[in-house]
């Protein structure tokens, strides 16, 4: 969005028998909202002090200086002792991989029941920290220390411990009165397409491809939208496309709940888009494929259809390609390969995806007589719905629109209230 993003450094300690991660926590740390000015790798055995070498952690103070960063995020789990050295070395809160994740659960989740999880399992995380933390901000306070200084150790944990039982007692109450289908659903009469795939596998360049045809929407839309939603046109039909959480490698088993109600809520649509990268080894696609086809099955989407986008392919060669697809087709649903980069097959993906979106939709007209209120309805109408055809005659006019059935439903009763006449699938 408009807010400006905050700096911020990249960090990974390993062993020589590890590989990098610095590559996906970059992506992870971008859709959480920073921008990266440098990045900062380190092979040996941890620090109990620092994480990094104590050498390793001034030299990363002078980068933070130097670039004007804001905060520092590390690959490695970060205690509670070495994330206040390292804020006390540099001046600015040093947060980890665990934290960087929640971050991007908050960004997304707009559903009282994802908010929540985010906030059990951070309740969780610090119920095992508290003591330490407390002691620690006692000494002197750091960035990301602030304020626990003034606590008792136990009357925190205490305190920690009851906002756990608050969360869940809340999270049983919204269970058993559990209407999952989005309210945002509810209000609209556009299908809508949800953007799933591991970070870094090119869905947020796929978004942008696809919502790069500007579609004149209703400002008032936007309030039930957030930026990760976009109304685009597929070939002149509306729909509505929201890039959710990304699949994410590593997931920490206390991030599991949490995650599953983000993507819940932003995944229920009338199709998902699948974005894979196709440039990576094959196993690693045919994993993470297999990874993605089972979490979508185990939040309850296996009813919606699928198309699976292979992204990347300016990346490979002719033979290569062929290979991979060969064994990809028996595990993609619906694959088509494309590169957002170089906006190849985007027209054939479109095609796929309207092919599966067209199914649940139906054709209706209806006349109401020319009014204020019958023109109001109208323009409230065109921003909710895909209106195909407007006729007036001398007193009336006609309307003829595609939408998802209840959709049409709603609009008959309100035809009938303006005393016009409707009719479904011309």
């Amino acid at each position: 969005g408009g807010k400006r993003r905050t700096k911020a450094v990249i960090v990974q300690r390993r062993l020589s028998n590890e590989h990098s991660s610095l590559n996906e926590l970059k992506s992870l740390a971008e859709s959480a909202g920073y921008t990266i000015v440098d990045e900062i790798e380190q092979v040996r055995e941890q620090d109990p002090s620092y994480q990094i070498g104590r050498g390793k952690a001034i030299e990363l103070a002078d980068t933070v200086t130097e670039k004007g960063a804001e905060k520092t995020i590390f690959d490695n789990e970060l205690k509670p002792v070495q994330a206040y050295n390292l804020a006390k070395v540099t001046g600015v809160e040093a947060i980890d991989r665990f934290q960087l994740i929640l971050e991007i659960f908050v960004r997304r989740a707009s559903t009282l029941e994802a908010k929540l999880q985010i906030e059990l399992a951070k309740m969780r995380r610090e119920l095992s920290r508290a003591k330490e933390r407390v002691r620690l901000a006692k000494m002197e306070e750091q960035p990301g220390f602030m304020g626990l200084g003034m606590y008792e150790v136990d009357l925190y944990y205490e305190e920690v411990k009851r906002r756990i039982n608050t969360i869940q007692e809340k999270l049983r109450r919204i269970r058993r009165k559990r209407g999952l289908h989005r309210a945002r659903r509810l209000e609209l009469g556009f299908s809508s397409v949800s953007l799933a795939g591991y970070t870094g596998a090119g869905k947020s360049s796929i978004f942008n491809v696809l919502a790069e045809e500007k579609v004149p929407v209703d400002a008032g839309l936007f309030t039930t939208l957030s930026t990760t939603t976009r109304v685009v046109s597929l070939s002149e039909k509306k729909i509505l496309l929201t890039d959710t959480v990304g699949f994410i490698d590593r997931l920490p088993l206390t991030l599991i709940q949490a995650f599953h109600s983000t993507l819940e809520e932003t995944i229920l649509s009338d199709l998902i888009l699948l974005v894979v990268d196709i440039s990576e080894p094959i196993e690693e696609i045919e994993r993470k494929l297999s990874c993605s086809l089972d979490t979508i099955e185990k939040i309850g989407a296996t009813g919606i259809p699928i198309v699976t986008a292979l992204n990347k392919i300016d990346l490979l060669l002719e033979n290569e390609m062929q290979n991979k697809t060969n064994i990809i087709n028996e595990l993609a649903p619906n694959p088509v390969p494309v590169s957002a980069l170089q906006k190849t097959n985007m027209s054939l993906l479109k095609h796929e995806m309207l092919k599966h979106i067209k199914t649940n939709f139906v054709q209706a007209s209806f006349e109401v007589p020319i009014s204020d209120k019958s023109m109001s309805f109208l323009s409230w109408l065109f921003s909710h719905a895909d209106v195909q055809e407007v006729k007036y005659s001398d007193n009336n006019v006609n309307i003829a629109f595609q939408s998802v059935p209840w959709f049409a439903d709603k609009v008959k009763k309100r035809v009938e209230q303006l005393n016009g006449v409707f009719n479904t699938a011309f």
